[in-house]
């Protein structure tokens, strides 16, 4: 394991020429609002190391590597990685393969773990006895990191079949667009006015109440990430929904919480006339859902031409959405609408 500057300097020029990284981390998100970023793994064709980076003052060497633009980053599952990444490094990659999608597009079952695609295509089985790890734990058991090794000594393999598959079925176009939708910085710096989305119960109370429970939410946001704690340590949901509806409880705001959520609003005049719709969360209607199975008929004829899951290319709640008439769902883009638009089309 890498621990010192020396150490990762050796490791990088190593392999200097490489561009294929397989990457994974480990990270601890319990008491933060940001991941804690604590190993990072790399494997290339001549070398497989995992960096210690709570040992390490300047990481600026390994991001000057990583993000490199003719790197491409071998991730399973990438969006967590990436996020861990970007909190330290302020940084996306340049290039991605998403090993985990490159799966689900050639029909292996949804959100397929890295154990159960390496088993199926290079037949090892791997160990998941340090999953639940606390892994600021110092100093780490060998069988750790060896188990954090084996998350990217595989990828490589698994990448280069995977990719030869989506070749011979024409759909390497695809998971290049699904690798430029994690690439959107707007999934790791969400804006602050969308964090009502993520209030439970939001769409079961008054209407007259939305408006401040949205304030609150945004509020809640702010400094949870100023303070880097979690959200609902700031403020659990049902208090936040409970001090929208006014209702006196223990869970009141106190006074310097209040000051703090008033100073807010004075400082942030877009959220104060935030506009929010919570249609989406609304039950289906008899219609709807008639509407729905037509929907899901026509897609799952499609998807089955192309040896596709239907979930991979509309999930059950973009079908709603779409129906509600959102064209900001998934289907509605790239290369899932370009197989679907003339059953969307005869839908109508």
């Amino acid at each position: 394991m890498i621990q010192t500057q020396t150490q990762l300097r050796d490791f990088l020029q190593a392999i200097q020429g490489e561009t294929e990284l397989a990457i994974d981390t480990e990270f601890k998100r319990v008491s933060t609002y940001y991941p804690v970023l604590c190993l990072v793994q790399i494997a290339t064709k001549s070398a497989t190391d995992c960096i210690d980076v709570l040992a390490l003052d300047d990481l600026e060497p390994l991001f000057d590597k990583l993000y490199q633009k003719d790197c491409v980053w071998i991730v399973h599952s990438a969006r967590q990685d990436i996020e861990a990444m970007h909190c330290l490094s302020g940084r996306l990659p340049q290039q991605l393969f998403d090993t985990q999608i490159a799966a689900s597009l050639l029909n292996h079952p949804i959100q397929i773990s890295y154990q159960a695609l390496t088993e199926n295509l290079q037949n090892v089985y791997l160990e998941k006895a340090y999953t639940r790890l606390d892994w600021t734990t110092r100093p780490l058991p060998e069988a750790a990191i060896e188990y954090a090794l084996d998350d990217v000594r595989y990828l490589i393999k698994n990448y280069h079949q995977l990719k030869a598959q989506l070749q011979a079925e024409n759909k390497l176009d695809w998971i290049v667009e699904e690798a430029q939708n994690l690439l959107n910085i707007d999934l790791y710096l969400p804006p602050i006015d969308q964090a009502w989305q993520r209030v439970k119960g939001l769409s079961r109370i008054n209407k007259n109440a939305h408006v401040l429970a949205a304030q609150l939410a945004a509020w809640r946001e702010h400094r949870a990430q100023s303070n880097n704690r979690p959200r609902k340590w700031i403020l659990a949901d049902d208090a936040l929904i409970a001090h929208a509806l006014g209702k006196e409880s223990k869970e009141k705001l106190s006074n310097k919480a209040q000051k703090s959520f008033d100073d807010f609003l004075a400082q942030h005049t877009n959220i104060q006339n935030i506009q929010i719709s919570i249609n989406k969360n609304k039950p289906p209607t008899k219609t709807e859902k008639a509407l729905k199975v037509v929907l899901q008929k026509l897609i799952q004829e499609k998807a089955n031409q192309y040896n596709l899951a239907i979930e991979v290319m509309a999930s059950s709640k973009s079908l709603l959405k779409y129906i509600r008439g959102d064209r900001s769902v998934m289907f509605c883009q790239g290369w899932r609408y370009h197989l679907l638009q003339e059953e969307l089309e005869n839908a109508k």
